[in-house]
């Protein structure tokens, strides 16, 4: 009986000190008009008790701030947006899994789940700074992908849809 009770008090213990171990990662790669082009870098994620935190290590970017997103499908490639054919669309919207429908940013449990706090390029072109995203968990974006937009994020809908991050410039799938 005493090494049942111990058993299971050390399997308790491991399951709390490994509770928030889960990670993901995502190789990145420039993407264009001409669908997906070289790595420049890679995106790990890993569950903490405040949350998802997302570490880029990226180069090769536009120096500024720029929309950082997790989308609902796990694909990269060219997909037909409004007519055209465009860089990253095959990565469908938003992850949205409530449908709400709203661009409210990573802290607002009202808008959808995809927003991450943007992601800031230094003036090496080089991304490194983790961000934290308190609504998710590595189960939630594990088989979707990351888009980073050419364009900064305000987190509403308004002036511009999703934030105004524009044109999608890179991307990775998340496994």
């Amino acid at each position: 009986m005493i090494l049942r009770v111990v058993l299971i008090a050390t399997v308790v213990l491991v399951e709390a000190a490994t509770a928030y171990t889960a990670t993901a990662r995502a190789t990145i790669n420039s993407i264009d008009v001409n669908g997906v082009g070289p790595v420049i870098g890679s995106v790990t994620f890993k569950d903490t008790k405040y949350g998802l935190v997302v570490t880029p290590d990226i180069s090769d970017l536009p120096v500024g701030v720029h929309g950082f997103h997790i989308h609902d499908k796990g694909a990269c490639g060219l997909a037909e947006h409004e007519g055209k054919m465009k860089a990253g669309f095959a990565a469908g919207g938003h992850y949205d899994p409530e449908h709400t429908g709203k661009h409210l940013g990573p802290y607002s449990t009202g808008g959808h789940k995809g927003d991450l706090p943007v992601l800031v390029v230094g003036a090496d072109g080089e991304a490194t700074l983790p961000v934290l995203a308190p609504q998710l968990r590595v189960k939630d974006v594990r088989g979707r992908s990351l888009i980073i937009h050419a364009g900064e994020d305000n987190y509403s809908d308004q002036p511009e849809p999703l934030g105004g991050g524009g044109t999608r410039i890179a991307c990775g799938v998340i496994e």
